[in-house]
């Protein structure tokens, strides 16, 4: 089904949604569901991360194997370096920036170009009790890295990303979540997009019970170039929530956002948001955001709300599309008729929908493992419920 079907009408401009930033907890009150930022996300299924109550910890760890180039610090939560490039927008990232007792600080000097990814395994051991955690990945000027972040086991778990990628500087991004299916992961990813920098991040979501991972992304001067893209996918009972804020506040920068999901199975849920502002004194943006989602059974369902505001007629081009449902029986019938089983049919469809997406990942050994994961994924599900 082409076009917005299934999208949602916001019901405030994209400026008013994300107005509201604050490091007091106090400041947001707790959620309801039916607040805007909070009406998909299943807040019984949170085990109290957005809440008051006190939470029993939860054992997660975090290791570094970082690049050559790459210097790695432990620091505590006073560190002047940690929340310094953003200010927490929902209760749940405030929450995870107050309880917090150490953060993970990853520093690529200027002018450095990385030999190899620099890795950040986050390991939880169980889901019974919350953890917390910070990361900042700091790209100095004109420097160049590839960064991947890798979670996976039983856990509940909130974090922030503070991502600044200097002037000149180019960064790539790779977050895998492969977390257990009794996880729950609510993550925030806050980037700063220097003077004609250039950010490449790409979300892989293809575990845990509940997995909500915001991206958003500001400008500190022009010229600056973002890509973010993502690909998910949903089995039965998982709720995979994408958020995505833009916000273009510096002229003549560029942003493009490419997410797609498959949802196979009973309450299989996916919930991409993509909201992009420009603002007035954003000259010369151009923007364009995409959401794709294939139904692969019933019983699986997809919410997609594509939100651009525009406060400035000086744009180079700005758009939005959105499109949710099933396999086109043609492309299975072109392939079924040349030999090849309907089961074989439908895999070779569902690669050629993710595998653009797959191939633009810059660590090759993540194409294969996303790959076999998503293959994984079809095998499990019957050919006749497509």
């Amino acid at each position: 089904m082409a076009g917005l079907q299934g999208a949602v009408e916001s019901t405030a401009p994209v400026s008013r949604l994300h107005e509201q930033r604050s490091y007091d907890l106090a400041d947001f009150p707790v959620p309801t569901g039916r607040e805007e930022e909070w009406r998909f996300t299943p807040l019984r299924r949170l085990r109290g991360l957005h809440t008051d109550q006190t939470l029993a910890e939860g054992k997660v760890s975090v290791e570094t194997d970082p690049s050559p180039e790459v210097t790695v610090e432990i620091t505590q939560r006073n560190d002047p370096r940690v929340g310094r490039s953003f200010v927490p927008a929902d209760r749940v990232s405030a929450r995870a920036l107050a309880s917090v007792r150490e953060a993970t600080i990853i520093n690529v000097p200027a002018e450095a170009i990385t030999s190899r990814p620099t890795v950040i395994s986050v390991r939880g051991d169980e889901a019974a009790g919350a953890a917390f955690g910070h990361l900042v990945v700091d790209v100095a000027p004109l420097a160049e890295a590839v960064l991947v972040l890798d979670h996976q086991g039983s856990a509940t778990y909130a974090d922030n990303v503070e991502i600044i990628v200097g002037d000149g500087a180019s960064l790539s991004l790779v977050s895998v979540q492969d977390w257990a299916d009794d996880a729950v992961h609510v993550s925030h990813h806050h980037a700063t997009v220097g003077r004609d920098a250039r950010l490449r991040h790409t979300a892989v979501t293809i575990g845990g019970g509940l997995v909500r991972l915001a991206p958003t992304v500001r400008y500190a001067g022009p010229g600056g170039d973002a890509e973010l893209r993502g690909l998910y996918f949903a089995d039965a009972g998982q709720h995979l929530e994408h958020r995505l804020f833009v916000d273009h506040t510096q002229p003549r920068c560029r942003s493009r956002v490419e997410y797609k999901g498959a949802l196979q199975g009973d309450q299989a849920h996916a919930v991409w948001i993509g909201d992009v502002l420009i603002r007035a004194e954003a000259t010369g943006t151009d923007t364009y955001e995409l959401n794709r989602n294939l139904l692969l059974t019933d019983g699986a369902r997809a919410d997609s709300v594509p939100n651009l505001e525009i406060l400035t007629g000086e744009v180079v081009g700005a758009g939005h599309a959105s499109a949710t449902g099933r396999l086109e029986d043609q492309h299975l019938f072109y392939l079924m008729a040349r030999g090849i089983s309907m089961e074989e049919a439908r895999k070779l469809v569902i690669r050629g929908f993710f595998g653009e997406l797959i191939n633009k990942i810059e660590v090759p050994e993540l194409r294969e493992r996303i790959t076999a994961s998503i293959e994984a994924e079809l095998s499990s599900a019957s050919p006749g419920d497509s």
